[in-house]
């Protein structure tokens, strides 16, 4: 059974910092490329952010400069590291594990993310 699990949204202060976390099981996790998604109520889920298994990252415009993808194969686990920031960040986020060489996808259940001033 395959497994995507966040963790660490919640409420922060604009200027803030939250590092949102994606546990994966029942996976091999270094065979999939990694993705953050993120959606408010009524609207479409957008994507926010990616990482290979090789360590390389895709930002959306919205959150460039301000967000930091990572990942740690040997934890089977996806970060987002989210600094400055503002209400429009405001959504929940959701963890994507995409298979590099077919068409298998799995996502997390969301966490929420509230920034409010």
């Amino acid at each position: 059974q395959v497994t995507l699990v966040e963790s660490g949204g919640g409420l922060v202060q604009p200027g803030g910092s939250l590092r949102l976390s994606c546990a994966a099981s029942g996976i091999t996790f270094s065979l999939y490329t990694m993705h953050w998604y993120r959606q408010t109520p009524g609207k479409q889920r957008d994507w926010v952010a990616s990482i290979t298994d090789g360590g390389s990252t895709n930002y959306a415009d919205s959150v460039k400069g301000r967000s930091t993808i990572s990942r740690d194969n040997a934890k089977n686990t996806v970060y987002l590291q989210m600094n400055s920031l503002k209400p429009e960040d405001t959504a929940v986020y959701y963890c994507n594990a995409r298979f590099n060489f077919g068409t298998l996808t799995y996502w997390g259940q969301g966490t929420q993310v509230t920034v409010f001033s």
